[in-house]
């Protein structure tokens, strides 16, 4: 049987383990760390 691939829930930036990751586009960042760089990657902010 192939083993399941366990994905860990770390932030790519800050390194924390957190739930609130934001694993979209394999971004695999906290909400915290997304917030701060998200301008920067191209997203902008509905109003």
């Amino acid at each position: 049987m192939e083993e399941k691939r366990k994905i860990e829930k770390v932030c790519r930036r800050c390194g924390r383990k957190v739930r609130g990751l934001i694993r979209k586009y394999g971004l695999y960042l906290c909400r915290q760390c997304f917030r701060e760089v998200a301008p920067q990657l191209g997203f902008k902010k509905l109003d």
